[in-house]
């Protein structure tokens, strides 16, 4: 009966194209997210996570310079998904353009590239 559905935590991996600048950038970029901790409110969070400093085991790479970026982790809250969507393109365009790199140089996001 409870906790039946999906969650709205999760973690976004980046590659390490994306330096740990243009990752803060992405974060800072947010206006509907709040950079915090607590995960039982209804209002959406973000902040950054040092996954590299956790993990112990080798099951994937995590450190950058082994093809891995920085880690954000995200709580969507009760905001609506389209706004939200919105919100997270515009980070992710924030994050490309102080990361410089010539492969997304010009990389437009829309709510295409998320909605299947």
């Amino acid at each position: 009966r409870d906790f039946s559905g999906a969650s709205g935590l999760f973690s976004l991996q980046f590659t390490d194209a994306y330096p740990r600048p243009a990752v803060l950038a992405f974060i800072d970029a947010l206006r509907l997210f709040t950079i915090g901790f607590s995960w039982g409110g209804f209002e959406s969070i973000v902040f950054e996570h040092d996954l590299a400093a956790e993990r112990q085991d080798r099951l994937f790479p995590s450190k950058v310079g082994e093809g891995c970026g920085g880690v954000v982790r995200l709580s969507i809250g009760l905001e609506d998904t389209s706004d939200l969507l919105q919100d997270l393109a515009q980070a992710l365009e924030r994050m490309t353009e102080v990361a410089g790199s010539d492969e997304f140089k010009g990389r437009k996001y829309s709510l295409d590239d998320y909605i299947s």
